[in-house]
């Protein structure tokens, strides 16, 4: 009888703290709490980029009957999440609470015309890191790719980074064709390792992540291991602290596709030496490696070199910016998946064709001007002209015309990179170590600068105009006989472009 009573006395206990529980989660601090640990996880999962662009105006309304209330300020982020991101939410919101089972996000001010709502699906798996219906993969390679960026800790990968979605083009198609070479496994092929190269928002991170999707959907499927230079050094500084650090290097040894981007933010000679262990020994037992930076391999002063030296032994392909076409392809692919979840976005094809004729830098400036026209249709509600477009987008414009080079900023730059004075420059003094960088000097601003021969002798001390003549035909001489002295003065060119 006892025993029956205070087994009675048990379950009343477990019901009151399971009812306490409830309380605490569906009160306004509760909720607030749990939306910030959501949140947090969402950050890591998807990237701090994807986080800001759709999740900065997301708000946790109420939980009620099992499903949990949202709002966002436009139909279009509405849309947005729901179809790209509603289940990601879903299931982070299930490994807090279990009894959620669907969730519904609203407009700001129509709160009361509730969205349908993302309800559980049994057959799918929980955890799942990388949950975007834009993968299209089944459910045994979405966990594949789970349990590599997971354990062995490598960076999450982002599910609209697919060569589906990679606008292919004149600037870009070699390194294309090699990528996906290398990703269904085509061994008539060997690009090891592959070298990546291309100024910022040319696709380098997007072509390198479609190597690592693909990679799971080939017909055998391999092991891959996608990492930012920062997450790889990180990962190896948690191994020395942890006195981990033989484990790790045995992980890492143990894929079939070794990814590493921005390389030129390795730094520290503990981490590069790490590094050029592990990609000798990947490459030794046949494992592919392929690596992307911002610069030539020539330019990546910074990096050890054995490491320059493996790069240089594979195959370098360089991603350049996109013309006109490749331009414009790439706003339509970008429209149409925007209309895809909001069809009330309309752009004139007008306003396209000077979007892709006006804004020639990259990828990521494309995307902007884009999401800017978007955004003025949706706060303004009025149609999208090409007058208002100009209007919008003129910062964008204005700051793809090309940069006046002055002579000033040639000899700052030139003195820097020598290690010497702007006053040694522009001197009479005429040791090696002087007259070489003030020849170079007088060469840029010859190339570079409208300004007459006369006028930069004069820049330059008061120097006569046949000395600057000398000055830019040494320089065209020493390039043309000497490869390294040619790439030192088109870093300095581009230094200055930039």
């Amino acid at each position: 009888m006892l025993t029956g009573i205070a087994s009675f006395r048990i379950d009343e206990t477990a019901d009151r703290c399971e009812s306490q529980e409830a309380k605490e989660v569906n009160s306004a601090g509760g909720r607030k709490e749990m939306w910030a640990r959501i949140k947090k996880k969402l950050r890591i999962q998807l990237g701090e980029d994807i986080y800001l662009s759709w999740f900065n105006g997301l708000t946790m309304e109420n939980i009620e009957d099992g499903v949990a209330s949202f709002s966002v300020p436009t139909r279009f982020l509405q849309q947005w999440i729901e179809n790209h991101y509603g289940e990601c939410i879903l299931t982070l919101l299930q490994e807090e609470k279990d009894d959620i089972s669907n969730i519904v996000i609203s407009v700001r001010g129509a709160l009361h015309n509730r969205a349908k709502p993302v309800q559980a699906r049994n057959h799918e798996p929980r955890a799942v890191a990388l949950p975007s219906p834009m993968t299209r993969m089944d459910d045994g390679r979405a966990r594949r790719v789970c349990d590599i960026t997971g354990p062995h800790g490598g960076a999450p990968l982002d599910p609209r980074y697919t060569f589906a979605s990679f606008c292919e083009g004149n600037g870009n198609n070699i390194a294309f064709t090699a990528a996906k070479a290398i990703a269904t496994g085509d061994r008539t092929v060997s690009f090891n390792p592959l070298f990546i190269h291309a100024k910022v928002g040319l696709g380098k991170t997007h072509l390198l992540q479609a190597i690592a999707w693909e990679s799971q959907r080939a017909k055998l499927p391999r092991r891959v291991l996608y990492f930012t230079s920062e997450r790889f050094m990180h990962k190896l500084r948690e191994g020395f602290v942890n006195k981990t650090i033989a484990e790790i290097k045995d992980r890492l040894r143990d894929v079939d596709v070794m990814i590493i981007d921005d390389i030129q933010f390795l730094a520290g000679d503990k981490f590069q030496l790490e590094f050029s262990h592990l990609i000798n020994s990947l490459i030794d037992a046949n494992k592919q490696v392929i690596v992307s930076a911002d610069r030539q391999a020539t330019e990546l002063k910074t990096l050890d070199d054995r490491i320059l030296s493996r790069l240089r032994g594979g195959i370098a392909l360089q991603l350049d910016a996109p013309d006109t076409d490749l331009r414009r392809k790439i706003l339509l692919s970008r429209l149409s998946t925007l209309r895809n979840a909001d069809p009330s976005i309309m752009i004139p094809d007008v306003v396209l064709d000077y979007v892709a004729q006006a804004v020639k830098t990259n990828g990521r400036d494309l995307e902007g001007a884009l999401n800017r026209l978007i955004a003025q249709q949706c706060f303004t509600s009025s149609p999208v002209t090409l007058e208002s477009a100009q209007l919008v987008l003129r910062d964008l414009v204005r700051c793809d015309e090309p940069r006046k080079v002055m002579i000033e900023d040639i000899q700052r730059l030139v003195s820097n990179h020598f290690n010497i004075s702007k006053s040694d420059l522009v001197s009479q003094r005429r040791t090696r170590a002087i007259v070489r960088p003030r020849q170079i000097a007088m060469y840029l601003s010859k190339t570079m600068t409208p300004r007459s021969l006369p006028e930069i002798g004069k820049r330059f001390g008061g120097r006569d105009h046949t000395t600057v003549i000398h000055a830019v035909q040494k320089i065209e001489q020493l390039m043309s006989e000497d490869r390294g002295f040619s790439d030192d003065v088109e870093l300095l060119r581009r230094l200055l472009n930039d």
